[in-house]
């Protein structure tokens, strides 16, 4: 009985992708397997260099095949992706770790083998990747990403110098790149050295009196440190002028992306964030989506520009709300073994966007809204972080309808989720005292 099962099993495994090869991808070669009745040289090895690349992609042609699957080692499975895929051929992106743990398979042949094996039979997918002009607004926003990174290091090197030179000149101001600040500084790598000359420049909004900012530019004005300030805001603005640079290339991506004319509606008046781009971006990203992301609480500007340049705006891709929530690594876990749930932790992902929409999530606290009652609820019955991941899953889900359907948000109110959330506990009540044969009775009509 056990050979038949074995053999009715066995069976029902039937090629799917006949025509399918396997690439395991290194820096320096690649080694491409095909199916072994297609060459008398089922595996090669190829260079890495363009040209090598070029007949890669001609013998497989050669060969038959349709179908590549391919590791993502790195960074170096792109160039070879990217020209397959213009050539015709159905690339996918497969998860190393889905293929490794396989013992007696660590030799690159037998790994692309085992990947020429395993595609045909249908049993790999690949990973999500969207249109190729969204991968280029993805690469510019990320690029802007490292950018605002590295001017972040900047201002910490600009910190460490004044507080060698015991300049206290954060202690009085809150911001030493704001306006007052970057005219301090700049005025001190210019030569002056005179406290109360500096605090003049402040801002008129600037609480801390004219005594109080000299006080704290009193230090002892070392040359080695001046040298480190001066070299620090000089690469201030090198990363400003990047910035600028990139904000460019960006906003011509978008106008390239736009399907749709018109500007957004007028929504909750909210202050510019600090380091979003200097054009209209909210105008922008919605004449390419169609809807204004930004009406969602929580999600401004730059959220909305990176969840964008992640995902693109095609939700076919992904099956359900659900599905665009698993991907972005939003769901609880399903570690279940003899019908006990054994674990529910979030499974972690590097994803960008899910990262966007987590600090979205965390600036619902103060918010007036739904939303902000919701993820305040959320707070009040677990921990903060399992309430930012749960709050970051609804926008997800509220993304996700936006961009499929192409229907606006609209928020319906503080009072309207708590009415709501007073309704259901009612109604909770009513049947839990059903079943025990009470009823409830309001303290009014008692009265």
């Amino acid at each position: 009985m056990a050979s038949r099962n074995r053999a009715r099993s066995q069976s029902t495994l039937s090629l799917t992708h006949p025509n399918a090869a396997g690439i395991d991808i290194g820096s320096a070669s690649h080694f491409v397997a095909v199916p072994p009745d297609r060459d008398d040289q089922p595996v090669r090895e190829f260079k890495s260099f363009t040209a090598e690349l070029a007949r890669l992609a001609d013998w497989l042609d050669a060969c038959g095949v349709d179908t590549v699957a391919m590791e993502s080692t790195g960074v170096y499975w792109i160039p070879l992706f990217e020209l397959l895929e213009r050539r015709g051929f159905t690339v996918l992106l497969v998860n190393a770790r889905h293929v490794k743990n396989v013992s007696g398979r660590k030799s690159d042949v037998l790994d692309c083998q085992w990947l020429q094996q395993l595609m045909s039979f249908g049993l790999l997918r690949g990973a999500f990747r969207p249109a190729d002009a969204v991968c280029v607004l993805r690469a510019l926003t990320r690029q802007r990403a490292t950018t605002l990174r590295t001017q972040a290091r900047c201002v910490q090197h600009m910190q460490k110098a004044l507080v060698q030179m015991n300049i206290q000149l954060a202690n009085v101001i809150a911001d030493v790149v704001g306006e007052t600040g970057q005219k301090i500084l700049r005025a001190i790598v210019a030569g002056e050295r005179d406290g109360q000359r500096l605090a003049a420049l402040k801002n008129t909004r600037i609480h801390a009196s004219a005594d109080e900012i000299a006080a704290s530019l009193l230090g002892n004005w070392r040359a080695e440190h001046l040298f480190a300030l001066k070299q620090a805001l000089a690469a201030f603005d090198f990363c400003g002028t990047q910035l600028a640079e990139c904000d460019a290339e960006i906003q011509a991506q978008l106008q390239a992306l736009q399907r749709c004319e018109g500007e957004p509606a007028k929504g909750k008046k909210r202050g510019r964030a600090r380091n979003a781009p200097r054009f209209d971006l909210r105008g922008q990203l919605f004449r390419m989506c169609g809807v204004d992301l930004t009406r969602i609480d929580g999600v401004d500007v730059t959220t909305a520009l990176v969840v964008v340049s992640e995902v693109g705006t095609d939700m076919s891709r992904f099956a359900s709300d659900k599905h665009f929530a698993s991907w972005l690594g939003l769901c609880p876990g399903t570690k279940i073994t003899g019908g006990k749930v054994v674990s529910g932790k979030t499974q972690r992902v590097a994803n960008r966007a899910a990262q966007a929409l987590r600090l979205a999530a965390a600036a619902l606290r103060a918010s007036k809204s739904a939303l902000g009652a919701y993820y305040r609820r959320l707070c009040a019955r677990m921990d903060k972080g399992k309430a930012v991941t749960a709050a970051a899953h609804k926008l997800a889900r509220l993304i996700y309808a936006m961009l499929s359907k192409g229907q606006e948000y609209t928020d319906a109110g503080q009072d309207y989720f708590e009415e709501r959330y007073r309704e259901r506990v009612l109604r909770n009540l009513r049947q839990r005292a059903q079943q025990l044969g009470m009823q409830i009775v309001p303290v009014a009509q008692t009265a």
